[in-house]
């Protein structure tokens, strides 16, 4: 991690979270543990373009890791997957390695015992998860991550008009149905509906 110490990835970290928690300690080990299994040792320099990650949680965790990695939704390093895991996987591109690191639920009750004259579990998990070992903090996994052309970074493959709305839709998001091109808004139930405001 280019002379990168657990410390100062720390407070880079809590500066753009706005604040310090465990799952910013957590995020920051997790990915410092992703970035040396899978061989990339400068994400915001020279390996910038050599990794994905993606992350199961929209919680605290994710911040620290785009803080640590670089990565993010707009460069198209990061992908959100929706599953509400404490977990995270890290992809070499360039290499195919990838390991999916797991938070352990027990690490919150060794929190506990390491720090048993904490009252506040935060407190305690706060810096037991600091000292604890990767093997305490986190399962691990290898895994095959297969990414699709219009899922990796770069110029969009396809930009296209829906046919219902006339909104456009890129990297081959829409869908082809019935002879129409849609957006996936169009096609299934969508997040939002519109309103008037008469």
């Amino acid at each position: 991690m280019q002379d990168r110490t657990f410390e100062s990835l720390l407070q880079e970290s809590v500066r753009v979270h706005g604040h310090l928690c465990p799952g910013q300690v957590l995020g920051v080990r997790m990915s410092m543990l992703g970035l040396k299994l899978t061989g990339i040792e400068d994400p915001r320099g020279k390996d910038r373009k050599s990794i994905i990650v993606f992350v199961e949680i929209d919680r605290c965790a994710t911040d620290a890791i785009q803080s640590v990695t670089g990565c993010s939704l707009g460069h198209r390093t990061m992908k959100f997957v929706d599953l509400g895991k404490m977990a995270a996987t890290f992809s070499n591109i360039k290499t195919g390695r990838a390991v999916r690191l797991i938070a352990r639920e027990d690490a919150r009750a060794k929190a506990k015992e390491l720090f048993p004259e904490m009252e506040n579990k935060y407190t305690a998990q706060l810096e037991a998860y600091k000292v604890m070992t990767d093997d305490e903090l986190f399962d691990i996994m290898d895994v095959q991550v297969d990414i699709k052309p219009e899922d990796m970074p770069g110029r969009p493959l396809k930009r296209v008009r829906c046919d219902a709305c006339g909104e456009y839709v890129q990297d081959m998001r829409d869908i082809e149905t019935g002879g129409k091109i849609l957006c996936k808004s169009c096609d299934q139930k969508c997040y939002y509906s519109a309103v008037s405001l008469d």
